[in-house]
């Protein structure tokens, strides 16, 4: 099912853009379109608007459309796509009402607060032909490019480990979370291995814990330990407690294969135990401005880009997987949680043109990995 999406042909002008969110990773996200020679901020949508004219003023466009709806204020300024840069409470209502709107949309990872709420996502995508597109911001790397290269060499690969300490002391809603790591942070190694395997997970056995000296409410350490289906490996082992000696926001991974190891520190190029370099022919870009120009290409092009929403929701699925054999103990099986989530979507879908959608799927994996598009 390689469901095709609208485009908007280059006319020589910028891709007219609004950015839903002014917090701080909106703002990331604003001087990153500001510095973009792809695209034209064209408004900011924020429940808080005083949030958003402050924004807008940090930019120096103190005249900047603000609004507090989104198809409200892309209809008023005549913008072309939404970049969804909100809470992940939100993701699902604010994308599926620029999808409704006609307009393509590339969203803050996670895609959705639940794997459900993603279904019904990647089924709004198809029913109005938009290109819903999720930034894995930390795919867009080229080091993490050569890494899977070089990894080519090694025969096949038995076992990929990503290791993660840090210790931010964030504040706000990341301390007061139930699954810190595993809920905001982990979702991108998670992403990071189906990327380096082309594959997507199988199965998975996960323990959480907290030390004794963890800032947060909720479990800041975490061990899974994923089947993926080519038959291999991904451990994680990570904790968001652990000062000192720390890793890089990319994690430090071993690629472990018949005839050789990978090594890549996250930070700087990977080395192999084989000889032989690579040097990637097309730079991917640098994490969010990577994602965006992705973005771009595909909706002037019709390329599949990554992160296309159907694929994409894989990586929740590893989380919420996770999460559930934490809870729970057991072994959690990814089918069973994708068809258990599927059976939520539908109870909870309010527009019966969205669960026609998904009645519509011969199998929720199917209509999930069936897309003929990049992990």
């Amino acid at each position: 099912m390689n469901t095709p999406f609208a485009t908007i042909p280059d006319d020589g002008n910028r891709l007219r853009v609004i950015v839903v969110g002014a917090g701080g990773m909106g703002q990331a996200w604003l001087r990153t379109v500001e510095e973009s020679t792809l695209v034209e901020l064209a408004g900011i949508v924020d429940l808080d608007l005083e949030a958003a004219r402050a924004a807008a003023a940090s930019l120096g466009r103190p005249d900047l459309p603000v609004g507090a709806r989104t198809a409200q204020l892309a209809f008023d300024v005549g913008a072309q796509a939404v970049i969804n840069v909100t809470v992940p409470a939100a993701h699902h209502p604010v994308t599926t009402e620029a999808l409704a709107a006609g307009l393509p949309v590339l969203g803050e990872k996670p895609v959705a607060s639940t794997v459900a709420q993603g279904l019904s996502l990647a089924a709004a995508a198809e029913l109005h032909g938009q290109l819903f597109m999720v930034s894995q911001s930390r795919r867009y790397n080229k080091h993490l490019f050569e890494a899977k290269h070089l990894s080519s060499s090694v025969g096949p690969v038995g076992i990929v480990s990503a290791e993660f300490f840090k210790a931010p002391h964030f504040g706000g809603f990341r301390d007061a979370m139930d699954h810190p790591l595993l809920l905001d942070m982990a979702i991108h190694q998670f992403d990071m291995a189906r990327f380096l395997l082309d594959a997507d997970p199988v199965s998975v056995f996960c323990e959480e814990y907290n030390p004794s000296w963890s800032w947060y409410r909720g479990d800041a350490g975490a061990t899974a330990i994923f089947e993926m289906s080519g038959g291999e490996r991904f451990v994680f082992t990570g904790s968001w407690c652990s000062p000192g000696q720390e890793t890089s926001w990319n994690a430090s991974w071993r690629i472990s294969g018949e005839h050789g190891t990978v090594l890549w520190d996250g930070d700087t190029h990977p080395t192999s135990s084989l000889p032989g370099t690579f040097e990637p022919k097309q730079d991917p870009g640098q994490e969010i401005a990577g994602s965006l120009r992705d973005f771009v290409s595909a909706v002037r092009t019709g390329s599949n880009p990554m992160g296309r929403v159907h694929r994409n929701i894989m990586s929740l699925a590893m989380v919420e997987a996770a999460i559930l054999s934490a809870s729970s103990g057991a072994r959690i099986s990814v089918h069973e949680l994708l068809e258990d989530s599927y059976q939520q979507a539908l109870r909870a879908e309010l527009n019966s043109d969205v669960r026609g959608v998904l009645q519509s799927w011969p199998s929720v994996r199917n209509a999930l990995t069936d897309q003929s598009v990049r992990l």
